[in-house]
């Protein structure tokens, strides 16, 4: 679990500091651009969810037929991931103005409305990178090579970080072209780490083991497999993001101090639970290799070591977000019009520390959730996800917008749901159905359960 889950942290905390960065550059030169920011990407992010969400599934289905040694057809499944994804491009752009009219009906803020617009439209057209990036790490995730998606991350990182700081400041000679500074880094970051993904899944070895020439093909049966499998997770993914964007479009209408407030929170929110992703694609990925060997035992003790160091790490952001939550807040202090934020600080701080009661239950979900998906039982999980984050919407909707409740107030509600939640999908794993589910089937039969486990190894 280590040797996977660890570099997968690793990336996706890459990933959150990618945004984190974005966000704290851009609040240094006022809290609307910081929101635009937060809003414009995460919308554009929504527009590839379904998408991103089932070709993020060809890492349970590598990972299967991994373990059931039909390694040629762990690249077959990247292809046809790759289909997908070409396939997907002209119908994410399709629904652009669909998301710029919902940006206006919204009623956000005009300082903030036209730099989200051009953030959200930059990303937006350059939606391919993300979804070539998603499939080729789903390959070296599901075979258990997830150093190779630690080295893509960190290359992302860095380039997006240097690339951000010298064209949203206007740093060495280039202008400061702010917020569409913050999009442009962000789109090559992306372009980095893809090219460091390919040349890893292109060379020698690789394309010998996993005949690689030979799977440039339409698969049917494959092809198949992952349609069935994945749209769940992907249908999951998507209705999750677009109620969190609708969340966050909710407290940004409220006031500019609410955006500025909940901006601040989101982003330290994302560096507690995008971590945890990590852990949840590597739980994906052992369940996924030892289900495919027919060893639900083994996938079992994986889920729990999977939830010991989820909930390792949630202890220590528990400890960061109850004792210094006036810190956290301060990172994002713009350098002049500190009125917005003088107001919006003690409605950030409060909700920092509510934030610290789920931060332990947020391992408990992903892990189980992630368990879950990695056997085949997509659906419930999808069910679980799906209903808790469209419980939240209305609900949210209702106290801010029409009863007019205080921020706080709401958040606090947001915090109590997820709890619920948390334990529906520890009780859906614990009865079991999840053993008896049957993917993919192994090439070879006759084989013991200690054959399958070298060749997990391998």
């Amino acid at each position: 679990m280590l040797q996977i889950a660890l570099p997968m942290v690793v990336s996706t905390t890459c990933y959150t500091l990618m945004t984190f960065t974005d966000r704290m550059f851009l609040s240094k030169l006022g809290p609307e651009l910081m929101s635009a920011a937060m809003a414009g990407g995460l919308t554009s992010f929504v527009m590839m969810t379904f998408f991103m969400g089932l070709i993020g599934y060809a890492t349970a289905l590598v990972a299967q037929y991994f373990g059931s040694g039909q390694k040629a057809k762990c690249s077959l499944a990247l292809t046809q991931a790759f289909l997908i994804a070409v396939l997907a491009y002209p119908l994410i752009l399709a629904g652009r103005p669909l998301a710029i009219r919902f940006f206006e009906v919204m009623g956000i803020a005009q300082a903030q409305l036209a730099p989200q617009k051009l953030y959200f439209n930059i990303l937006l057209w350059a939606a391919m990178v993300p979804l070539l990036r998603n499939c080729l790490s789903c390959f070296f995730t599901g075979i258990g090579k997830t150093k190779i998606v630690m080295f893509s991350s960190l290359s992302a990182l860095v380039v997006n970080v240097c690339v951000n700081y010298v064209l949203i400041f206007g740093k060495l000679g280039f202008p400061a072209l702010g917020i569409k500074g913050a999009a442009i880094g962000t789109i090559c970051g992306g372009v980095s780490g893809v090219l460091v993904l390919l040349l890893a899944y292109l060379n020698k070895g690789n394309r010998l083991v996993y005949s690689i020439a030979e799977s440039l093909r339409f698969d049917k049966e494959v092809m198949v497999t992952l349609l069935r499998f994945g749209y769940p997770a992907g249908l999951e993914l998507f209705l999750n993001m677009f109620a969190f964007d609708f969340l966050v479009l909710v407290f940004h209408s409220v006031s500019v101090v609410a955006a500025t407030a909940s901006t601040v929170m989101f982003n330290w929110d994302m560096v507690s639970f995008v971590p945890l992703l990590g852990v949840e694609i590597a739980v994906t990925s052992l369940v996924g290799r030892y289900m495919g060997a027919k060893d639900p035992d083994t996938a079992y003790k994986a889920t729990m070591s999977g939830l010991k160091l989820g909930c390792a790490y949630s202890a220590l952001i528990f400890i960061l977000f109850v004792f210094f939550p006036q810190a956290l807040t301060d990172i994002f202090r713009p350098r002049q019009d500190l009125a917005v934020f003088i107001q919006a600080r003690p409605v950030a701080v409060a909700m920092i520390r509510m934030a610290s009661l789920y931060v332990l239950v947020e391992a408990m979900l992903v892990v189980f959730i992630g368990a879950l998906r990695g056997a085949g039982d997509t659906l419930w999980a999808m069910i679980i996800s799906v209903t808790m984050h469209w419980i939240l919407v209305p609900v949210l909707y209702v106290m801010l917008k029409i009863m007019g409740m205080p921020v706080e107030t709401g958040w606090a509600v947001l915090v109590g749901i997820f709890f619920i939640f948390s334990g529906m999908a520890f009780l859906r794993f614990k009865k079991g159905h999840w053993r008896s589910i049957e993917m993919v089937r192994p090439a070879v039969t006759g084989m013991a359960v200690d054959d399958y486990h070298e060749l997990s190894d391998l």
